[in-house]
């Protein structure tokens, strides 16, 4: 028993630190999956504390993986390790059974989970925590008090510092379909061999007051247009495929609501998109990308700023090296999940992703940007305006 106690922690354990460390890899990939836990349950008034959230909970299961390994303070954690693995089979059994969330992000995006698969994980994890909690009381620590304190100490000490580090530059492993080496045009197509959605044209018409609901091969015998008034026609989905794209809704527009995305993707010249949403804070960072755009004006390098901030508060005492940039519209979903880092700056060509930078790393923007040949001179595109 006390063999069979020992192998299930060590795999309770390497699974937490595992799963821990995946997910602080992106823990804005994290918030982004409570908040859309949150809006499905009308919580949105959390939203604001989500990445808060993230970065407790990914320290939590990192640090108690290293607790359950070490066996310290097994009567306390144990019990935290049970309710926090309850707590994640009521997520993922919420996801799989309730259809409204598609997956609940145990592994990130590095590791990509269907819903059946995280329910069916967290319930061979439920079990195992249950061993260890029902034989808690004759666990013996692996380590003596102090050398626990210390594993634990810099346990922690790490797994904060390095979600520090991912939030203020960018995941160290890049598993987003706007990875380096990716083209955007290819990645918004259904990946080759996927099975399209099978869909009929369903059509809603109201008949004395109440709507009425039919395809085209199955109209009422008494239909007639005095009595049956259109109201709508959509394409219903009858059998769900696969054919579903890496990335989605995403769309570059100018301010004049011209959809662009596909003749900025195409062209074969070196760009520069600096992704930027609400909640962005001035600093030092604007300086160093106005030596990036001066360097890439030589080089006949065009800037686009991708935001969803409106035009006119992009005017309001912007800093001067917005001015080197064509703004473009676009969802803010979309940039969330391009950009982990607000702003970022992404290198640009024949729309694959040669580079991208946070606004802390601009300076190897600028190292890059000094090394690249350059463009053929074209005319300049419309800029967020003159000064």
């Amino acid at each position: 028993m006390r063999i069979l106690l020992t192998i299930t922690r060590i795999v309770v354990g390497v699974l937490f630190i595992f799963s821990g460390l995946v997910k602080a890899n992106d823990p804005l990939g994290l918030s982004y999956k409570m908040q859309e836990f949150f809006e499905v349950w009308g919580w949105g008034f959390l939203d604001n504390y989500t990445l808060a959230f993230s970065v407790a909970m990914i320290a939590f299961e990192i640090i108690a993986g290293v607790a359950v390994l070490v066996g310290w303070q097994m009567r306390l954690f144990s019990w935290l390790l049970l309710l926090l693995i309850v707590f994640f089979t009521f997520l993922t059994g919420y996801a799989l059974f309730s259809g409204k969330v598609r997956e609940c992000g145990c592994f990130g995006d590095c590791i990509p989970l269907t819903a059946d698969q995280s329910f069916m994980k967290d319930l061979i994890l439920l079990v195992l925590i249950g061993f260890i909690f029902w034989k808690r009381n004759s666990i013996q620590p692996a380590l003596n008090t102090t050398y626990s304190l210390v594993a634990l100490f810099f346990t922690t000490v790490f797994s904060f510092a390095f979600q520090w580090f991912v939030l203020v530059h960018l995941p160290v492993k890049d598993c987003l379909p706007y990875k380096i080496g990716n083209n955007i045009v290819e990645k918004m197509q259904p990946p080759p061999g996927s099975i399209p959605d099978s869909t009929v044209i369903s059509f809603v018409y109201e008949k004395a007051g109440k709507q009425v609901e039919f395809t085209a091969d199955n109209f009422p015998a008494d239909y007639d247009e005095a009595t049956y008034k259109f109201v709508k026609r959509y394409d219903k989905v009858v059998r769900k495929g696969n054919a579903s794209p890496a990335i989605k809704d995403f769309s570059l527009q100018t301010y004049f609501g011209n959809d662009t995305t596909q003749a900025l993707l195409n062209e074969d010249q070196y760009q520069l998109y600096l992704f930027l949403k609400n909640g962005y804070t001035l600093g030092e960072w604007t300086n160093v990308l106005n030596a990036v755009m001066r360097s890439a004006e030589q080089k006949h390098i065009k800037g686009y700023l991708v935001t969803n901030v409106p035009l006119e508060t992009l005017r309001v005492n912007p800093p001067d090296v917005f001015y080197a940039f064509m703004p473009l519209r676009c969802d803010a979903t979309a940039i969330k999940t391009a950009a982990r880092a607000n702003p970022a700056l992404f290198l640009v060509k024949k729309g694959t992703i040669l580079n991208k930078w946070s606004y802390a790393d601009l300076e190897n923007a600028l190292l890059v940007v000094n090394n690249l040949p350059g463009n053929v001179a074209k005319t300049n595109g419309e800029q967020l305006g003159k000064k």
